[in-house]
């Protein structure tokens, strides 16, 4: 398809969005659940009694893919409804059919049980690409369990994990936005058939006052949906809090993401740990460099799937009474751009936890500039045991790091604080006897248990319910 350089396109198709993700928010999968809908509307009121036969279901079912958009997009010019546009164009291919499509339903009925079905199946390829990166990362955790690295608060070095440990912490905080979202997907609830203003009365004076009958059609309706039940009240709409609650779980997975993405921006600049680069890549202007052009993505995306939850937010705070449609616009953009920018998150993430690019030698030289440092409590205990005062050794120390920092920040040479304590008597230790409390692995706690015992019981339950979809086995959605 040729492409029009005259008008604004959205860099969330053009760019980052997968194709998946763009299907289930296209106009073919709206309007084919529409269809669907309506036969599942159709199909309830005839096992319920009302004047619908076969012969129209049939008919239904037969064109239920054949949007004919011509048909619709020249009635709605006239008519300037959406919805009765489509039940026309649909009754012009189901001729038979025509007069019992849509029969006592509004307008929502449609367009609020369809937004439903979107969040849930979006949810789940949200959910399936969440548990590929998790993946990832655990490959990633298992093999650097033990690879010695300084760990940082404030920014600043402190005692030592691992490179595969604090890959548990990415980890952790995803594996929690998944079960958010999981937890939102248990409480989806199809809208049902409420009518107008919530009260089915509609459905009550075609079944003629029968209100098991309007109870049973929301049933029949959300089991040939794939729900288990509908919501228990409403107004016309579904309550906008939903839209809330399911973009809050995407700013989650959004806020882990881009914790993720600036550690490891900073470990790039560190040199420890850098995001894949591909051979013919250009990293910048400078031929030199290889920035981190993938996180930095990452971040910003994420930057704006947060600040658009206070979109539904709003939106759920100012409806009025049983509808406005105040919410109609604001939503069309803000529900669907948070899910095509998550996709991209992940899909972005997916592709640098697969190909991390870890630099030990590097790792290992800012571990051994800090470890004497790290080791000196240790020493200080070593010493104490060979007959040292602990209080004047302490207070040696402290003198002695002082001295030392000097070294390494004033004049740039290396951490000398070993050899300065090899020259006080005060420790009555050798330099060698002081070197052997440089071992980097004694100073991780433990961080290789903790990783096997994090990953064997918190996230090999979550790839094996997701294994399927990860082995490329589940089926695809087809709508």
């Amino acid at each position: 398809m040729e492409r029009n350089h005259d008008s604004y396109v959205s860099p969330l198709s053009t760019r980052y969005a997968s194709a998946e993700m763009q299907h289930i928010f296209s106009e073919n999968f709206k309007f084919r659940t529409w269809r669907r809908l309506w036969i599942a509307l159709a199909k309830a009121e005839k096992q319920l009694g009302l004047d619908v036969t076969q012969e129209q279901i049939d008919e239904l079912e037969a064109h239920k893919d054949d949007i004919n958009y011509d048909v619709a997009e020249e009635r709605e010019r006239l008519v300037r409804h959406d919805v009765m546009s489509h039940v026309y164009a649909y009754g012009q291919l189901c001729p038979k059919a025509a007069g019992i499509i849509h029969l006592g339903a509004t307008s929502c009925y449609v367009g609020d049980n369809t937004d439903v079905v979107i969040l849930r199946e979006a949810s789940r390829l949200i959910l399936k690409k969440a548990g590929q990166v998790l993946k990832n990362l655990a490959a990633f955790a298992e093999k650097y369990k033990s690879l010695p690295c300084l760990g940082y608060t404030h920014l600043q070095p402190a005692q030592l994990t691992t490179v595969g440990k604090r890959a548990t912490l990415w980890m952790y905080e995803l594996a929690q936005d998944m079960e958010n979202m999981e937890y939102q997907l248990s409480r989806l609830l199809l809208l049902g058939s409420k009518g107008t203003t919530g009260t089915q009365a509609s459905f009550l004076e075609l079944f003629e006052g029968d209100h098991e009958k309007v109870k049973r059609l929301e049933e029949k309706i959300a089991k040939e949906m794939g729900f288990t039940a509908v919501v228990p009240v409403s107004g016309q709409t579904y309550s906008r809090k939903l839209d809330y609650n399911v973009v809050s779980t995407l700013a989650g997975v959004a806020q882990s993401a881009s914790k993720f993405a600036t550690d490891l921006r900073l470990l790039c600049h560190l040199k420890e740990v850098e995001e894949p680069f591909e051979k013919n890549q250009i990293g910048s202007a400078m031929p030199y460099k290889r920035n981190p052009m993938r996180c930095e993505r990452i971040c910003s995306l994420a930057r704006y799937v947060i600040v658009d939850v206070g979109n539904p937010a709003v939106t759920t705070a100012t409806q009025w009474f049983e509808r406005t449609l105040d919410d109609s616009a604001n939503k069309r953009l803000s529900v669907p751009e948070a899910f095509l920018a998550v996709d991209a998150i992940l899909n972005i993430w997916a592709n640098v936890a697969s190909g991390l690019v870890v630099h030990p030698k590097v790792i290992e030289k800012h571990v051994l500039e800090e470890l004497p440092f790290m080791a000196s409590e240790n020493i200080l205990m070593d010493a104490v045991k060979r007959g040292g005062d602990r209080q004047a050794l302490h207070e040696r120390i402290r003198v002695l790091s002082q001295e030392a920092g000097y070294h390494v920040k004033e004049l740039g040479l290396a951490n000398n604080l070993i050899d300065l304590m090899a020259a006080d008597p005060a420790f009555g230790m050798t330099k060698e006897e002081l070197s052997a409390h440089l071992n980097p692995a004694a100073y991780i706690g433990r961080c290789p248990e903790q990783v096997e015992e994090f990953l064997s019981r918190e996230i090999a339950p979550v790839l094996e319910k997701y294994s399927g979809a990860l082995d490329g086995k589940e089926t695809e959605l087809k709508v």
